[in-house]
């Protein structure tokens, strides 16, 4: 049997530290080769506004291509709009199943910011506003993202989402059911659209939008490795 990759793409103002615990959950428990390439603009210091989303696909698109000169197998796991790129490349390439884990195919859960803003201002008030885990990620994120970025990410979703009924290969779907950034409606809505059978719908209580550290995330990584190792995958919608 040849090698097998697997492809792991990061979110909107993100980079590889989203998707990292499960990259390393992957590295110690099979040989894949495993990829998190840092789409541009990205990653620790944003320069979004430096980049499009023509970029953001094309350079996704490279990273498999590459790993296909070492894999005869390929899986592409992609969080928030990683998984819109990742249900991309898996209609235009070869890609033996998909993980999309709270992809963005909708996105802003006004319900959970508004509680995650109470909490802010309650810990504003004691005075712990930089202890607040919440505030200090999105902190930079908020003075560091251009609008047209904003844009552009919305122009990739209106573009991928539609095509969601062409993905034919089994598909695993996670969300996390405290998500501020996508509704968790959004993962039914990707279950209902996309076009195979083989697909699985992983629900986690308490997990919110960076579902990788999740309190429940060793249970996600057993999952989603037990999904890509399978033969075939059951509908359990």
């Amino acid at each position: 049997m040849g090698q097998t990759g697997c492809l792991l793409l990061h979110g909107f103002t993100g980079g590889a530290y989203e998707v990292n615990p499960l990259a390393r959950y992957l590295r110690e428990h099979t040989d894949w080769i495993i990829s998190v390439p840092v789409l541009p603009g990205h990653g620790r210091h944003l320069r979004l506004h430096e980049t499009n989303a023509v970029e953001w696909i094309t350079y996704a698109e490279e990273e498999l291509k590459r790993l296909y000169m070492y894999c005869d197998e390929i899986y592409v796991v992609g969080f928030s709009m990683g998984g819109l790129i990742a249900a991309y490349l898996t209609i235009h390439y070869p890609v033996k199943k998909l993980v999309l884990l709270s992809a963005a195919a909708l996105y802003i859960n006004p319900k959970q910011i508004l509680s995650d803003v109470k909490t802010v201002f309650a810990d504003t008030l004691r005075r712990k506003l930089n202890e607040n885990e919440w505030f200090g990620h999105y902190k930079y994120k908020l003075f560091h993202t251009p609008i047209r970025s904003t844009r552009e990410f919305r122009r990739l979703a209106t573009y991928v989402v539609p095509l969601l009924p062409k993905i034919r290969v089994p598909v695993f779907i996670a969300q996390g059911q405290m998500d501020g950034i996508v509704p968790p409606k959004a993962a039914r809505f990707v279950y209902d659209r996309v076009g195979t059978y083989q697909k699985r719908l992983y629900l986690s209580k308490s997990s919110k939008h960076l579902i990788c550290y999740g309190s429940d995330c060793d249970q996600l990584f057993h999952e989603i490795a037990f999904f890509l190792k399978q033969e075939k995958v059951p509908d359990n919608g």
